[in-house]
């Protein structure tokens, strides 16, 4: 292990399939040990995670770190959001975690805004329209569905909280993770009570949410994780907002996440409600706030496309009229939560590499729709695009953005930008520093820009034009509501 200039922190990025740890230098932002352990998702209509795997991973892999996890002065823990996570009296989990990719709660969600005022009002209320991604509606489903696990439940709890309540024996969250549940209210930063009596969840099984700079506890000593007792713990966020710490992100800046899901946002310096429900008016994890658009499919929907094809991820082709809408779970950007994928214009000379390039529009066509929602009036419109996430080092994908945006686009070097935001926020609570002025010293940005090419609007107009088109086939889909 290299010699570190400052304390050491530890930052956690429990994501939907795997844990990823990283050791960092606070002083430097060197990282010097890592590791990673994986988790399971369930298949079919639903998609849950038993969330004692999630420890477990986190043990293993803070144990794969060594020593240097041993010596960190403070951590922080960043998660999947959405997911609901529901405990008994003993604080074991009542049944598996629902996920934020699991859609059988849309008819719930439909009705939850129908019943509180429709869209505008919920934009207004929370910042965000809730659909089958948010946690609230889950609840409503579970209630629904498993009342007895309703019943049985005594705290209810995000991914992130449920691994910093393992460390310290408190209950807490943050405001940039409440955000996402749809239960917190952004005009007034707290909890909306006739939100939670409308989907009979009483506010004493929700955590504290702990505001940003302030310590969520210490590290006890009943479990055998490799860090010294009395380890400070941040007060931890979710997986989007620690990425935006973790670039040291300002307003102004898009940023483009292509992962499980795709993601794009900016920081701002106003609250945002779009009664569309287009845009998530989330809050960050310094304060400000976070608006972004998300999608369902992304890396792993083209990558499941190019195994089908039996192709390389990277064999593309160009010159293709076909249009693939890759909706291979449902989508949340369009609200499509019953749709699945959808193929139009197969010629007879259609290639393969050709389809493939398809389900590339396909996928950045909606993240890019959603962009100009995302950033403030007055950004500056040739500011680099920021790209990141597993799919942000693919040319396939790094070409398809540049083409499909007319942007400039700048890739960071450094990787792992989640688990680097929440060891930014661990640093932060040592050096008092802002998080993301502590991720701007350590030049978390940094990276190559590609040029600007001229915007591929023949290909944007074509997928819009076949998306407005089938519409109603996809929104009937192909699940049983």
């Amino acid at each position: 292990m290299s010699a570190a200039e400052g304390p050491l922190v530890v930052g956690v990025d429990s994501s939907t399939q795997s844990t990823k740890v990283l050791v960092v230098d606070a002083a430097t932002g060197q990282v010097v040990a890592s590791g990673q352990a994986p988790h399971t998702v369930s298949s079919g209509d639903g998609r849950e995670s038993d969330p004692r795997q999630w420890w477990d991973a986190l043990c293993e892999a803070l144990h794969q770190c060594g020593e240097a996890a041993h010596e960190a002065a403070a951590v922080s823990i960043a998660g999947q959001q959405h997911g609901l996570v529901t405990l008994d009296a003993q604080g074991a989990p009542v049944r598996p975690a629902l996920l934020w990719n699991d859609v059988r709660s849309a008819p719930q969600a439909r009705r939850l805004v129908e019943e509180l005022g429709g869209p505008k009002a919920w934009a207004e209320r929370t910042g965000s329209v809730p659909g089958a991604s948010f946690t609230v509606t889950k609840w409503a489903w579970l209630a629904e569905h498993e009342p007895e696990a309703a019943r049985s439940t005594a705290a209810v709890r995000l991914p992130h909280d449920y691994l910093t309540q393992h460390l310290t024996g408190e209950g807490t969250t943050d405001r940039g993770d409440a955000s996402g549940t749809g239960w917190w209210a952004s005009t007034t930063e707290a909890y909306d009570e006739e939100i939670l009596a409308h989907v009979g969840l009483d506010p004493a099984l929700l955590p504290r949410v702990v505001r940003p700079g302030e310590v969520a506890g210490t590290v006890r000593d009943s479990h055998d994780l490799p860090f010294s007792k009395g380890t400070l713990v941040a007060a931890g966020t979710g997986d989007n907002a620690a990425a935006a710490l973790g670039l040291g992100l300002r307003p102004g800046a898009p940023v483009l996440s292509l992962g499980t899901s795709g993601t794009v946002y900016a920081v701002s310096r106003h609250r945002t409600a779009d009664p569309s429900g287009t845009v998530a008016g989330f809050a960050d994890a310094r304060g400000d706030w976070l608006p972004l658009a998300c999608t369902l499919n992304c890396t792993l929907a083209v990558d499941r496309v190019a195994a089908l094809l039996g192709l390389d991820r990277e064999a593309v082709e160009s010159g293709t009229s076909v249009t693939l809408l890759p909706y291979l779970d449902g989508e949340r950007t369009p609200n499509l939560p019953n749709a699945s994928g959808l193929l139009h214009g197969l010629r007879h000379d259609t290639t393969a590499g050709q389809l493939l390039q398809a389900a590339y529009d396909g996928a950045v066509h909606a993240l890019l729709g959603a962009l100009g929602l995302v950033l403030d009036q007055d950004a500056d419109r040739t500011t680099p695009l920021l790209l990141i996430g597993g799919g942000a080092r693919g040319t396939a994908w790094q070409q398809t953005v540049r083409r499909l945006s007319g942007r400039p686009v700048q890739i960071p070097e450094a990787r792992e930008l989640v688990a680097l935001g929440a060891a930014a926020q661990a640093a932060g609570l040592l050096t008092g520093e802002d998080p993301a002025a502590v991720a701007c010293r350590w030049r978390t940005a940094d990276g190559p820009v590609l040029e600007a090419v001229e915007r591929d609007e023949a290909t944007l107009n074509r997928i819009s034009g076949v998306l407005s088109d089938a519409a109603p086939l996809l929104e009937r889909g192909t699940r049983t509501p």
